[in-house]
């Protein structure tokens, strides 16, 4: 049964989300031009000088090292004088960029309001544990999957931590059916079937990912039977081992009761006065087994105690214990006489091995309609009743669905009545469509960004190479303080190359990954001339190489650049969640609605989920 949401954690208000939306789009429209500007570009548009009023040496020095890690946060609260997280005063901005050139003046100002413009700063966000330990009822007892030993790092981290939300969320709502939207390779619908009991629908437009989905999930299922029969195992070594604890504990009494439980049985007895006492001769352990196994014949209602015990933990200890043969050595004890009592054990055998051959068929069935991949193109028009055939009351989720799908993810959420919440994480925002933005020849009708009606009424736009920068990510930036630097360099100088020595600005091919496979920059540009079939043989190997000296002495101008960018990163993934936020609390069927963060930024830089809960 779905649960009161008076135990849910109290969300952030409508109001406040839009008041740090406007706060956040008034920063971007002055800062903006930094990530609007490609640097593929950055030396045949001069854009250090375009923008930036300030030495590359300067910038590095206020950006990198230690200065980032802190994020500049006190010597640029005292250049800010009594600015608050998440309240910038307008006037501050003529001190952060130009009035006349509009370029970046203030390097330290520049971070501080980015960083009073990222989401840690602005009070809209739920911690996660938060919100588990309000979703979260009774705790089940499950058998845990690690799920590093077929995942890697990422995406064990990303899977364990979703889907313990995910789980939460369901039970939270009464639902066991969840639908997983852009499921990829089927990595976080396979966890949520085997360790949470969930029936998952995972819908990717690839068949080529629903067949590795298939194929990947068989798979898993193997190393799923293996924990549970590890699990088994331990419960089936504590089952058996309370009884030789308490064998040994009273040792004399045991046997009394061995010799007087044997002694009373009627003309049926299966031991002799010979076997008697070849059986007190034997070790404690052997003895409390043959006594077990005995007693299993003899009392039935021993027999129902036992087996009573051991289904309660989920586990069916194998007649193989039981058996007599198998417990004692062959010189033991003499050959059971009995003819009887072996074919009624036999009997006895085939019945428990059909009982369980059933339950393994029926556990089979069952597995296999838990986790379903199928392949569809979704759209926010998508009838889900199309796809699946059995959808009933569910949960919505997507992890680092791409582009649009994000946003139509949140549409198909508040236009279902079956679905009564989503757990979704976007990610490749350079995919989104933009409706105010110069896209030619496409109309979507229902566009990625912008969702919310005041940035649709601002006609609100960012750019594909701003929503690429949104990508970028500044705590591995901080953690690492690596950047691309040489790689964007190369690519850089060759875009100069192109435009002087080809004549060609514009060209819908793209290098790729060429760098990494490049021994040097003359090779890098060779290959990357064959790539884009430019004749290579008119330029020689020192004509390339003076270029690559003539703008050597300027890379840590590009370095600072990018510098800049990473900074800025955050306040334009901020534009975009907050968009999406502000969608949902636009809508009267959501009760509840924030933000989390998931997963650890480092190992996942897209870390927010975007969380929502129908009345």
């Amino acid at each position: 049964m779905p649960r009161s949401l008076d135990c849910v954690p109290p969300e952030p208000a409508a109001e406040t989300v839009a008041c740090q939306l406007r706060a956040v789009a008034q920063f971007l429209r002055r800062a903006l031009p930094l990530c609007r500007a490609h640097t593929v570009e950055f030396y045949t548009r001069g854009l250090w000088e375009q923008l930036v009023a300030l030495s590359p040496e300067t910038v590095l020095e206020a950006l990198s090292g230690a200065g980032l890690l802190r994020r500049q946060q006190r010597p640029l609260e005292e250049a800010a004088g009594t600015a608050t997280a998440g309240r910038w005063d307008t006037c501050k901005f003529s001190s952060v960029f130009c009035e006349n050139s509009q370029k970046l003046v203030n390097v330290q100002l520049f971070a501080l309001a980015a960083k009073y413009h990222s989401l840690p700063s602005l009070d809209v966000c739920t911690p996660l544990e938060q919100m588990l330990g309000a979703l979260s009822g009774k705790k089940q007892e499950k058998c845990e999957i690690k799920t590093d030993e077929f995942m890697n790092n990422k995406k064990s981290h990303e899977v364990q931590k979703m889907s313990e939300l995910v789980n939460s969320i369901a039970n939270f709502c009464g639902v066991k059916q969840v639908i997983d939207l852009g499921s990829g390779k089927g990595y976080l619908s396979s966890f949520l079937s085997m360790q949470y009991n969930l029936k998952v629908y995972g819908i990717d437009s690839s068949n080529t990912n629903t067949h590795g989905a298939n194929e990947r999930n068989r798979k898993l299922k193997k190393h799923w039977r293996a924990y549970q029969s590890r699990a088994r195992a331990n419960v089936r070594g504590q089952v058996l081992e309370e009884p030789k604890e308490r064998a040994v504990q009273d040792e004399m009494k045991c046997r009394a009761n061995i010799n007087e439980k044997l002694l009373s049985t009627t003309n049926n007895s299966l031991l002799s006065q010979d076997q008697l006492a070849t059986l007190a001769s034997v070790p404690l352990e052997i003895s409390s087994a043959f006594t077990d196994s005995v007693m299993f014949k003899n009392n039935k209602q021993s027999e129902s105690h036992v087996l009573a015990q051991t289904q309660s933990d989920g586990n069916k200890i194998s007649e193989d214990a039981f058996t007599l043969l198998n417990i004692l050595p062959a010189d033991a004890v003499e050959a059971v006489s009995s003819s009887k009592y072996n074919m009624e054990l036999c009997e006895d055998e085939k019945e428990q091995r059909k009982i369980a051959s059933i339950k393994a068929k029926a556990s089979k069935s069952n597995d296999s309609n838990i986790y379903l991949p199928l392949t569809s193109y979704i759209t926010a028009e998508t009838e889900l009743r199309d796809i699946i055939t059995d959808l009933e009351d569910c949960v919505m989720v997507g992890l680092h669905t791409c582009g649009d799908l994000a946003p139509n993810t949140l549409r198909i959420f508040t236009a279902k009545p079956e679905i009564k919440a989503v757990c979704s994480v976007g990610c490749c925002y350079h995919l989104l469509t933009e409706e105010f933005e110069n896209q030619k020849d496409y109309s979507p009708g229902l566009w990625g960004f912008p969702m919310c009606q005041y940035l649709k009424e601002e006609g609100w736009c960012c750019g594909r190479n701003a929503r690429m920068s949104a990508c970028l990510a500044l705590e591995r930036v901080v953690v690492s303080q690596v950047l691309p630097t040489e790689s964007l360099f190369y690519r850089a100088v060759l875009q100069v190359i192109i435009e002087e020595c080809y004549g060609v600005t514009e060209s819908g091919r793209h290098v790729g990954k060429i760098f990494s496979k490049s021994s040097s920059f003359v090779d890098y540009v060779r290959k990357c001339l064959k790539k884009l079939e430019l004749d290579e043989s008119k330029l020689p190997d020192s004509r390339i190489m003076d270029y690559y000296e003539k703008y050597k002495h300027r890379m840590n101008e590009l370095e600072a650049f990018n510098m800049l960018k990473v900074v800025l990163a955050p306040c334009i993934e901020v534009l975009l969640l907050l968009d999406r936020l502000c969608y949902l609390k636009e809508k009267d069927n959501i009760a509840w609605s924030g933000l989390v963060k998931l997963f650890d930024p480092v190992k996942s830089p897209r870390c927010y989920a975007v969380v929502a809960l129908k009345n």
